[in-house]
C-alpha cells in the first residue's frame, strides 16, 4: 500500500449513496441505521480501505498504542485474573492497558465500548456474563463494525458469538464441558440428588454450566428434577442465602451440591456448617473457577485458565489486526481439580 492516497469520508459517502453525516454516525456506532444502509457504508469502507479519523489522528500525532478491557468488576477474582492476563500480554506487546467496569449494566457496557473506540484502542475486550438479547446483539454488532473500520477489533471472552458476518474475535472456555465433568464426578461417587445452586436464566455463563449439569444427568440416566435447581446470582452472599433458604424449607433432599462458582460454594459451605452439616461427611460439594475460596475449603472444582483467556484475547486481536481475514474463534479447555469435598455415597 506504500504511497497510496488515503480515501476520504466523502468518497465513502458517494460510493454508498448516503451523506457524509450518515457515514460518520454509522462509523461512530451511534446511529440506528437500517441494516441495508449500514451494509452499504461498511462495504464502501472496505472497498476503499478507508480508515476513520485518519486526518484527526495525523493532526493529534501518533497516540500511545493500547488495548482495552471492559468487565463487570475488578473485585471479583475471576475478572481480576483475566484482567491480569490482558495486562501481562499487553505489556509484552508494548501496549498500554485501559480498564473499564460496568457493574453488569448493559447500557454502561455499550457506552464504555464507544468510549474505548474513541480512545483508538487497538482491541476492545469484553469479558464475562451478559444477557445476549436482540438489542444487545444489534448494538454490539454495530460497534464491532465501527471498531473494524478504524483498524481495531472487538474481542468477546466467554460470550456467545454475534453472528457470522460480525468482525469480532471469540475466546471462550468450555463451561458446559467443565460442568459435565464436575457433575459426572459426583454421579460416579453415587450421588443422584445433586442440588444445582446458581441457576440464572438468560445469562450466558450460567446457562452453559447448567447445560453441562443436565447433560451429565442424562448421560448417567439420572432423572432431571427441576426442583433441584436454585436460582441466584454469582456472589458469596447469594450462595449463603440460597442454601439457608433451602435448608429452612425442610430436611435436605440432596446429597451433593454443584455450585455455579467458588464464591457461591463459599457461602453455601458456611450455611451448611451453621445447619450442622459437614462437607464432605454429610454433603458433597463441587465448585467452578478454581479461585478463592476453593483452596481454603479443599473444594473440588473446575479450573478455568483465567489469565490465559486474557493473554489469548490480546494476542489474537493484535494478530488479526495485522493479518486480517476471518476473525478467529478459540475455545480454551477446562479441567477438574479433585480435592477433599466429595465423598462416595454407598447405597
Amino acid at each position: 500500500m506504500g504511497g497510496r492516497r488515503r480515501s476520504t469520508i466523502r468518497e465513502v459517502a458517494d460510493r454508498a449513496g448516503v451523506s457524509v453525516a450518515t457515514v460518520s454516525r454509522i462509523l461512530s456506532g451511534s446511529y440506528p441505521a437500517a441494516p441495508a444502509t449500514r451494509a452499504r457504508v461498511m462495504r464502501a469502507v472496505k472497498e476503499l480501505d478507508y480508515v476513520a479519523n485518519a486526518h484527526a489522528r495525523a493532526l493529534a500525532g501518533t497516540p500511545s498504542k493500547s488495548v482495552a478491557i471492559v468487565l463487570n468488576s475488578v473485585i471479583s477474582p475471576h475478572y481480576a485474573h483475566v484482567a491480569q492476563g490482558v495486562e501481562t500480554q499487553a505489556a509484552a506487546e508494548g501496549r498500554l492497558c485501559l480498564i473499564g467496569t460496568t457493574g453488569g449494566d448493559p447500557e454502561r457496557e455499550l457506552a464504555m465500548v464507544k468510549f474505548m473506540r474513541e480512545q483508538h484502542a487497538e482491541a476492545v475486550i469484553l469479558v464475562g456474563n451478559v444477557v445476549a438479547d436482540d438489542r444487545y446483539r444489534e448494538r454490539m454488532s454495530q460497534y464491532a463494525h465501527a471498531l473494524a473500520a478504524i483498524g481495531s477489533r472487538l474481542v468477546l471472552c466467554g460470550r456467545p458469538p454475534l453472528g457470522p458476518d460480525v468482525p469480532a474475535v471469540m475466546v471462550e472456555y468450555d463451561n458446559a464441558g467443565g460442568a459435565f465433568a464436575a457433575t459426572s464426578h459426583l454421579l460416579s461417587a453415587g450421588h443422584e440428588r445433586i442440588l444445582f445452586v446458581g441457576r440464572r436464566p438468560g445469562y450466558t455463563t450460567a446457562d452453559g454450566r447448567l447445560a453441562g449439569y443436565r447433560r451429565a444427568l442424562d448421560a448417567h440416566r439420572v432423572p432431571h428434577d427441576p426442583a433441584l435447581e436454585v436460582e441466584g446470582t454469582m456472589e458469596w452472599h447469594e450462595g449463603y442465602r440460597m442454601m439457608k433458604e433451602r435448608l429452612a424449607a425442610g430436611p435436605p433432599d440432596f446429597t451433593a451440591v454443584f455450585c455455579l462458582n467458588d464464591l457461591i460454594a463459599g457461602g453455601a459451605h458456611k450455611a451448611l456448617a451453621e445447619h450442622g452439616l459437614r462437607v464432605p461427611d454429610d454433603v458433597s460439594m463441587v465448585g467452578f473457577d478454581d479461585l478463592p475460596p476453593s483452596l481454603d475449603l479443599g473444594l473440588t472444582t473446575v479450573h478455568l485458565p483465567h489469565e490465559e483467556v486474557g493473554r489469548t484475547a490480546v494476542r489474537l486481536a493484535l494478530e488479526h489486526e495485522a493479518r486480517g481475514g476471518t476473525p478467529p474463534h478459540v475455545t480454551l479447555g477446562t479441567h477438574l481439580v479433585v480435592r477433599d469435598s466429595v465423598r462416595p455415597r454407598f447405597r
